[in-house]
């Protein structure tokens, strides 16, 4: 590795560290630079979750430090991402990525309306749901993230958001702090199958994780200092960027080589 692309690693991991913390979707960042780089798609979505694991892990203790993270019921809802996770790194699917991309940007568009019509959902929170026991129903959801999670990664931060804030009645923060546990939760076993099947570049994956974490610790200590109106502004823009990139308006890979 030269010193210039030890740089761009580091780069790319502090905003990729940054805009997931707050909102998601930035992994697209990480992987277009590390096949840049010249790593296939299979071994780049193995090795930017070596960073993603240093980054959750950075976000944890921060929003712990800040006390806005509810442990009890992250890891409760952790569980179900975890057995999902490790179904979806294992399993090998034929997929449309054309056809898969527009289903992601379309439920993301479903996402940014919801966003923009209740805004009070994601800055408000409500605590009759925060006080429920968790249902088998969102059980299920969580499992479907965690089959998503392990095999595609790119936009979790954005669902996993959504369900704890509409399904769990969080605030935008508070459920910024239950997200980062529960991918810090299931990065793991994930990192464990992409091993086992050599795809992972482990001196790349540190090098952006160096990046990810200072990203991760700015977007944390952001996160609580200015509230939920500007996490919920934060994932806006980047959802609307997502959405760009996903339907070919914007093409976030070819303006990263143009650089």
């Amino acid at each position: 590795m030269t010193g210039v692309e030890a740089v761009v690693l580091v780069v790319a991991g502090l905003m990729v560290g940054f805009i997931n913390t707050l909102a998601g979707g930035a992994t697209i960042i990480s992987l277009s630079v590390l096949m840049f780089m010249g790593l296939p798609l299979n071994v780049a979505n193995g090795t930017h979750r070596i960073a993603a694991a240093f980054q959750t892990l950075t976000s944890v203790s921060t929003f712990r430090a800040k006390k806005v993270l509810h442990w009890k019921k992250g890891i409760v809802l952790g569980l179900p991402v975890i057995a999902g996770s490790i179904v979806g790194a294992r399993i090998a699917v034929e997929v449309d990525e054309e056809a898969f991309e527009k289903i992601v940007a379309g439920i993301m568009l479903l996402m940014l309306a919801l966003i923009v019509y209740k805004p009070q959902r994601w800055v408000e929170g409500r605590q009759e749901l925060i006080d429920k026991r968790i249902s088998w129903k969102q059980g299920l959801i969580f499992f479907a993230l965690g089959l998503y999670g392990g095999f595609i990664y790119v936009g979790i931060g954005y669902f996993l958001l959504a369900a704890i804030v509409l399904s769990a009645g969080y605030d935008v923060v508070r459920a910024n702090a239950i997200k980062v546990l529960i991918v810090l939760m299931y990065v793991p076993f994930t990192i464990g199958v992409f091993f086992w099947g050599d795809m992972i570049n482990l001196q790349y994956g540190l090098v952006l994780a160096v990046g990810q974490v200072a990203g991760a610790y700015i977007g944390a200590r952001s996160a609580v200092v200015r509230g939920a109106g500007f996490v919920r502004w934060v994932m806006i823009v980047f959802i609307v960027i997502s959405v760009l990139h996903l339907t070919g308006v914007m093409d976030i890979q070819r303006m990263l080589l143009s650089i």
